[in-house]
């Protein structure tokens, strides 16, 4: 019997899919993060707890994902999940999951509800390519390098942010990103009162700052763009200069400056061959 990872609602309850409900009814163990917040999941489904509800949360999952990979061996039905959302993502569930792959026993997962994806489709950036990030640091060198990382990627970037820290990461947000790079930040999403704000960076620390937002927040950031200008041939020849000047050989300056000007590397090394005459 496997491992069973359920991805529930994040809000409204009327996400609870058919499979989810009939995973937490059959299950033999069902761990969550929080025994009172999937209790009051069961009971609005109608599905009896039974002694089944055990906590497995960020304190103590490495001693629980033993236990778990127990139980599984033994053929008992163990199903894992969080307050909301997909396990694992921003939340416990990895560990319990690695245990089980380890241990080389079968794991399934139920797909359900995920902010991170909720908030990226609601955004309207693109979305073929992105990048999460989760929770940021919350302060120090760390925090600066992560921001500066953001500011110079180009997919679209998805974050999550706790209550009261809104204001303070949208103002940090919007100093590294120059201020005009658009930005959504979505809260309550599913919820009777979601909101979704849309808009440059700078506006969206200015609403923020006027009023701390209540709840957790998905922000989502616009990709930086990208620079397609060719490079003109005076930077290809001063880069190619500096190179050769180093002591470079032709051949490894222009591979060099084609990787970092974005050039074919053969006008780069005619180029270079041309200054090596001179």
């Amino acid at each position: 019997m496997p491992l069973v990872v359920i991805g529930t609602p994040i809000g409204n309850l009327g996400d609870l899919s058919t499979r989810m409900i009939e995973t937490l009814r059959t299950a033999d163990v069902i761990a969550c993060e929080d025994t009172r917040r999937t209790r009051k999941l069961l009971s609005h489904a109608n599905i009896p707890a039974g002694g089944r509800l055990r906590a497995v949360h960020a304190h103590n999952e490495d001693h629980e994902a033993e236990r778990i990979v127990a139980e599984v061996r033994e053929g008992k039905v163990v199903a894992y999940a969080t307050d909301a959302g997909m396990p694992g993502v921003s939340d416990p569930g990895a560990r319990v999951v690695l245990a089980c792959r380890l241990a080389g026993l079968p794991v399934e997962v139920v797909p359900g509800p995920s902010a991170a994806l909720a908030a990226l489709a609601l955004s309207g950036f693109p979305a073929d390519r992105f990048v999460f990030e989760g929770f940021l640091p919350r302060k120090g060198k760390v925090r600066a390098e992560r921001l500066e990382s953001i500011a110079n990627e180009s997919r679209t970037v998805v974050i999550f942010e706790a209550p009261g820290r809104v204001a303070a990461t949208l103002a940090d947000l919007q100093d590294a990103c120059r201020g005009d790079r658009l930005g959504c930040v979505a809260r309550e999403i599913t919820k009777l009162h979601e909101d979704v704000v849309h808009g440059p960076l700078s506006h969206l620390a200015a609403l923020a700052r006027a009023s701390e937002p209540r709840g957790e927040h998905v922000i989502v950031i616009d990709g930086e763009p990208i620079d397609t200008t060719p490079a003109s041939d005076e930077a290809v020849v001063a880069a190619l200069r500096e190179a050769l000047d180093r002591g470079v050989s032709a051949r490894d300056a222009a591979a060099e400056v084609a990787t970092g000007l974005g050039v074919p590397k053969r006008r780069a090394y005619e180029m270079a061959i041309t200054l090596r005459k001179r």
